[in-house]
């Protein structure tokens, strides 16, 4: 008879962490702290040496280069820089996206190293990360005082502080488990538009990037011109270039405006579906991805933002069989996205000195707004009329047929016995032994258990051979026919007994276990 067991508790494989005393893990955060500050710096200044190198008129000088390095790793920390003819705020995040990449990794190897799992003591890497950046950037401002080029002590503490304990956060934040208590604090209709308010922001933001990317293949003759205009080298050549590269994801999130109707501005060049102002704008190769005229078909990319809403509100459909449930995810969906888009516009634009082309603004409250409504209208109303109704129409048919499940007869079979784990590891343990092994003695007739003076006493009163030959066999068949049937049932007790069952308790009786 086959037995199946119940699924047995599935093993954990723990790894007990390092064991560090308190001066290996103070030598370790300190190496994170300052490494990420040295291989940032020395990165900087690496790029600095290249567009020097390779400019036409000039001087190559170490010195210059990692003096020249200060301002621009507090530039990559997304500190705007004063100069004598104004503020210069509209900094390139291509930099700060790699510097955020490398104190994230930097932040993750830390946790490895020292063995963290658990969110409190992701507290020690993150800190010792934003406090070694704040300090260095807040005293490379006090040090470059009242030059060429200056920064504000305390917006260079904190930004450097925000920028790199960010990036130190996302690092650490799966490896000590931040994502998942963060996860488990969320309702699954919560989550559900958590996970559709990320996905609705990247889809919005690829949306602004291949705009600019059309932009720029439309008006591939412009871009060709402007290259050659900025100079025959090979190294102005390439400082333009890097200068585009640096600056296309300003540009993207600029494209990301434009196609959700909230526009962007440079100067008094303003430039929208709705609204267009022309006027100059500088010789860079990447603006001219921007519109020269008006058109009249440029309300139609705010389809593009319709058709985004509308598929999270078909992704929020099934969260709950309850409208307010899926219009509550839509909702979460559409804050996720609004905060996120803030966030990105307040970064891409900024002050540019006090020239014409001052400020460059991507309106960060007007995207929110515009976003959120582009989530919210369309994908409620998706989720709304496109929900699971299961329970409404369970209710207004009251005789609906039950439906069975499949289920296959066949593949089950009427032997099968569910033991208990206990059950069928004693099950397991006993030796199985073939019946035609088990000699019995007929003349002990039913008596398993005997000592030696009660065959002491047998062998006394034992009769002759010959005495036992001239009776009659017929007497003798039912005790012939009773013995083994008392034999086995003897057998069966003990095997009772063993398993722990009750003497009256039969496993073949008893189908259900």
């Amino acid at each position: 008879m086959p037995v199946l067991q119940r699924d047995a508790t599935r093993e954990v494989n723990t790894v007990r962490p390092p064991e560090f005393s308190r001066s290996e893990r103070t030598r370790v955060l300190i190496a994170a702290a300052i490494g990420s500050v040295v291989v940032g710096y020395a990165a900087v200044a690496a790029l600095l040496a290249l567009i020097t190198a390779t400019a036409t008129y000039a001087d190559f000088d170490t010195a210059g280069v990692l003096t020249a390095a200060a301002p621009a790793w507090l530039a990559a920390h997304h500190v705007p820089l004063r100069f004598d003819a104004g503020q210069f705020g509209v900094l390139p995040l291509l930099p700060t996206a790699l510097l955020m990449l490398l104190v994230s990794r930097t932040a993750a190897g830390t946790a490895d190293r020292l063995g963290l799992y658990e969110p409190l003591q992701a507290r020690a890497v993150v800190l010792s990360i934003a406090g070694s950046h704040a300090v260095v950037g807040g005293t490379i401002a006090l040090l470059m005082g009242d030059g060429v080029v200056r920064a504000t002590p305390a917006v260079a503490f904190f930004g450097c502080a925000a920028v790199s304990g960010v990036a130190a956060t996302i690092g650490v934040a799966r490896r000590c488990g931040l994502v998942e208590m963060v996860f488990d604090k969320l309702d699954p209709v919560a989550l559900q538009g958590l996970r559709a308010g990320f996905m609705a922001l990247f889809a919005l933001v690829s949306a602004g990037a291949l705009a600019v990317a059309a932009g720029l293949a439309a008006s591939w003759p412009k871009t060709s011109e402007l290259f050659s205009q900025a100079g025959p080298t090979v190294g102005v050549g390439l400082g333009v270039f890097l200068l585009c590269v640096g600056y296309l994801p300003n540009a993207i999130i600029a494209g990301y405006s434009y196609v959700v109707g909230a526009g962007f501005s440079m100067g008094g060049v303003e430039i929208s579906p709705m609204r267009f102002v022309p006027g100059p704008v500088p010789s860079v190769p990447l603006l001219a991805a921007m519109p020269e005229t008006e058109f009249a078909l440029s309300p139609v990319v705010l389809v593009g933002a319709a058709v985004i809403g509308a598929f999270v509100g078909w992704t929020c459909r099934t969260v709950s069989e309850r409208p307010a449930s899926r219009f509550r995810a839509v909702l979460v969906a559409a804050i996720t996205a609004a905060v996120g888009s803030l966030v990105l516009a307040a970064t891409a634009g900024g002050r540019l000195a006090s020239g014409a082309f001052d400020p460059v603004t991507v309106p960060a409250g007007l995207l929110a707004l515009m976003v959120a409504l582009w989530v919210l209208v369309p994908g409620a109303l998706v989720a709304w009329l496109a929900g699971t109704k299961t329970k409404a129409a369970a209710a207004e048919d009251g005789d609906a047929e039950f439906v069975e499940p499949d289920y296959d007869e066949e593949a089950v079979d009427e032997d099968t016995v569910f033991e208990d784990d206990e059950l069928t590891e004693q099950f397991e343990q006993l030796e199985v032994v073939d019946e035609d092994e088990f000699e019995v003695e007929e003349d002990l007739e039913t008596d398993d258990y005997y000592d030696d003076d009660e065959y002491d006493e047998y062998d006394e009163d034992v009769v002759d051979e010959d005495d036992e030959l001239d009776e009659d066999p017929e007497e003798d068949a039912p005790e012939d026919v009773e013995g083994p049937v008392a034999e086995e049932e003897d057998l069966d007790a003990e095997f009772d007994e063993m398993l722990g069952m009750e003497p009256e308790e039969d496993l073949d009786g008893k189908p259900e276990r």
